[in-house]
């Protein structure tokens, strides 16, 4: 079939101009004079024999066929971007998404040590908040990232897992180091929540069968696991926290354990990107360097209980 279509630069200026609602603006976005997409505009007007915008006193207003055009070439303008950008990736370069929490306190000072090793890899990190860990390597600018899962990733994905998470219970050294943590005195503390909904602490109380024992209500709720465990070496109460990222801290005597059980949460942490993306060797080598040196680190000696 012999399909005629209008000229690819005139389609995008009329989507940048629809999109903007304004020719002045889509004229500096695409690098051309405004004289340059009206001309452009008139072009597919003529091709498609109708109206695309009306002014309205100083306003820019889509027509009804032009409501019709839009949709569609938005999604074909993204799907060429994608397209180009597989191809267009620098080798050097691998920029990576991960939780905050996780940057701060087990990712930042790996790749760091990686980067020595690895001195033609640079990686671009970025830290950000998620309430629940996710990724668009459609939509996004990253080629790999950190996310906290179950693991049910898309089939387009590679995924390496690095460690599954255990919640713990920690706060400041001199209140685990000071008499015995027991019921009692674990429901005379105040809870801090690192999550608004309180679900880790609910895991870990249900997980030790203490779940109506120990009330959930009150207590300072924060929006992450870092904040949580900052209050909680600050002596603000106890916090839930990460057995590997409380790691560090209690080594070093800025955090105590006043409740040596360790519950899984049923997620773990995973390096994951997409299988379709150009220079796969780099996401494998950093796989390798973050799976070996997860395998040499030494964690607190804790019990570690299963749900039954």
């Amino acid at each position: 079939m012999n399909r005629r279509l209008p000229p690819l630069y005139a389609l995008r200026a009329f989507e940048a101009a629809a999109r903007h609602c304004s020719f002045t603006r889509a004229a500096e976005e695409l690098a051309i004079t405004q004289s340059a997409v009206s001309r452009h505009v008139r072009t597919l007007e003529e091709h498609f024999a109708c109206r695309l915008f009306e002014r309205r006193g100083r306003s820019l207003l889509l027509t009804e066929p032009a409501r019709m055009l839009l949709p569609g070439l938005r999604d074909g303008f993204e799907a060429l971007e994608r397209a180009c950008t597989t191809l267009r990736v620098d080798d050097a370069i691998l920029r990576l998404k991960a939780p905050s929490t996780l940057t701060m306190r087990w990712l930042l000072a790996r790749l760091s040590r990686f980067r020595l090793q690895n001195s033609d890899i640079e990686v671009q990190l970025t830290s950000a908040w998620m309430d629940v860990d996710k990724v668009d390597f459609q939509h996004e600018p990253f080629d790999c990232a950190v996310l906290l899962s179950n693991g049910g990733f898309s089939d387009e994905w590679e995924s390496a897992l690095l460690f599954a998470e255990w919640l713990i219970p920690v706060c400041a050294p001199q209140a685990a180091s000071v008499g015995t943590w027991d019921l009692v005195r674990l429901q005379g503390a105040e809870l801090l929540h690192p999550t608004p909904d309180r679900r880790d602490w609910r895991q870990w109380l249900q997980a030790m069968g203490l779940a109506e024992q120990v009330p959930l209500k009150g207590g300072q709720v924060f929006d992450t696991l870092e904040l949580g465990m900052v209050a909680a070496a600050r002596g603000y109460g106890v916090s839930i926290g990460d057995l590997v990222m409380v790691a560090e801290d209690v080594a070093q005597g800025r955090l105590g354990l006043p409740w040596p059980c360790a519950v899984p949460s049923g997620c773990s942490y995973y390096l994951v990107w997409p299988k379709a993306r150009r220079g796969q060797e780099r996401y494998q080598r950093l796989r390798d360097y973050l799976v070996e040196d997860m395998t040499k680190m030494h964690l607190p000696e804790v019990e570690r209980r299963t749900p039954q």
